[in-house]
């Protein structure tokens, strides 16, 4: 009797301290769980914001096919997507970017912007502001599927005294993680110009590395132009007139961003001489006469398109925020060019296959 009795004792205080220990365990991951939500909390909202703005725009988007097939939509359009369509199937056939289904459908924006990116800097430092991500790391860009969202962050980083930037991108890449569509308004876009957007943002759900924003972007512009200026040859061939266009636009942003690019040294330079005591005053003043230098000397570039270059900004200056973004897209172009002739005496495509093989996911 007493033996059973001591057994029982026994096994019912096991019971009780496994669901004891059962009961902490659960209490634990709770309090982890709130802890990480209370810590994390702007980051989970803005998630949960970008989430329900991309889910949107997938599940609004239709098949190419409901376009085309559609005798009310304009020929001219369908022309564009079936135009997509080919620029698709050369950057995955002849240029070797990755067979996804991106492009297969299309969100309708009716004309209208769909997302706005915030850009920041430090006054008086060629420094950006950067917010971090889960598996993409840190980026000098953060967007909103909300304008209100965009100008309120804008409107923040402007009180703390920070120069910023907002734009409407021309298309984004979820990195291969859901079947991006094209954007309506990217049919407004020239041919070539409309083949270099859709290279480059394939390059990203091709190849991508974290917490390399500049060396992302500036290779997905590297290979975009390029494979751009290839379809243009492949389809049109180099006596027309898409791809003398194309080329020459190309050359005449690409001397206007070498241009922004050196004035951003300048500035650079400039700040570096400020001192301690210097007046917020004086910094503004020797700051904004040395924009202005470097805009009125765009209009001493040779471009070929474009026409007195520095009136697109009779109306405002360009802060810090503006030419950043040229380090971030534009100041490794002359890196990639001297690496494919290095190693591969100038044949970009070995130099892309290459690429492909050391940073592709």
């Amino acid at each position: 009797m007493v033996d059973k009795l001591l057994s029982f004792l026994i096994l019912n205080s096991s019971v009780f301290m496994f669901k004891t220990r059962k009961r902490k365990i659960l209490f634990f991951i709770l309090f982890v769980l709130t802890l990480l939500f209370v810590v994390y909390f702007e980051l989970i909202v803005y998630g949960i914001r970008q989430g329900y703005g991309q889910a949107k725009i997938l599940l609004g988007a239709k098949p190419v096919e409901t376009f085309i097939q559609d005798p009310n939509y304009p020929d001219s359009l369908k022309a564009k997507l079936l135009l997509i369509g080919e620029i698709r199937k050369f950057a995955i056939d002849s240029l070797g970017l990755n067979d996804t289904d991106v492009y297969k459908k299309m969100y309708d924006q009716q004309g209208k912007p769909v997302m706005w990116v915030v850009q920041a800097a430090e006054p008086y430092a060629m420094q950006s502001i950067k917010w971090k991500f889960p598996l993409i790391g840190a980026v000098p860009y953060k967007g909103f599927f909300r304008e209100d969202l965009a100008r309120k962050l804008e409107n923040e980083l402007k009180d703390k005294g920070k120069d910023v930037m907002v734009r409407n991108p021309g298309g984004w890449s979820t990195l291969g993680w859901f079947n991006d569509p094209i954007l309506s308004n990217m049919l407004k876009r020239s041919d070539g110009d409309l083949a270099a957007l859709i290279i480059h943002e394939m390059v990203h759900t091709t190849m991508f590395i974290k917490d390399s924003i500049d060396f992302n972007e500036n290779l997905a512009n590297f290979i975009g132009d390029w494979g751009a200026s290839e379809f243009l040859k492949y389809k049109y061939g180099t006596s027309s007139k898409q791809y003398f266009e194309f080329t020459h636009d190309d050359e005449d942003y690409n001397l206007f961003a070498e241009h922004m690019v050196r004035g951003t040294a300048q500035l650079d330079s400039l700040y570096k001489t400020f001192s301690a005591d210097l007046s917020d005053e004086r910094r503004k003043q020797t700051k904004e006469e040395m924009i202005k230098q470097i805009i009125f000397n765009l209009d001493t570039l040779s471009l070929v398109t474009i026409k007195n270059p520095s009136e697109r900004f009779k109306n405002y200056l360009p802060n810090n925020a503006y030419f950043m973004s040229f380090m971030h897209y534009e100041a490794k172009q002359n890196f990639f060019e001297a690496e494919c002739e290095a190693k591969f005496k100038g044949d970009r495509k070995k130099y892309l296959a290459y690429l492909k093989n050391k940073y592709q996911p």
